[in-house]
């Protein structure tokens, strides 16, 4: 099976993971830089679309939820744990 025949056949649950870690990653990326929600949006493409944000918005609760991410007010940081988890695996 080819490589975009699998990324067509992702289960619900398969995407909501590939969210949290595209959100993650930004996140990680643009530390210490925090960023409001609508700049995450602007920063992976196209607010505009629906079910982009839908699923974004689900990756920033999954990812708060589980502790990899931090709300402050309207913005949003990687957490500690996620912080020492990135430097784990640059080393």
């Amino acid at each position: 099976m080819a490589a975009k025949d699998m990324d067509e056949t992702r289960t619900p649950s398969e995407e909501d993971a590939a969210a949290e870690a595209v959100v993650l990653q930004q996140l990680l990326a643009l530390h210490p830089t925090p960023l409001s929600f609508e700049e995450l949006l602007r920063e992976l493409g196209d607010g505009e679309d629906f079910a982009r944000r839908d699923a974004l918005d689900r990756a920033v609760r999954g990812l708060t939820a589980t502790g990899l991410l931090q709300r402050n007010g309207k913005l949003l940081a990687p957490s500690r744990a996620a912080l020492h988890f990135d430097e784990l695996l640059c080393d």
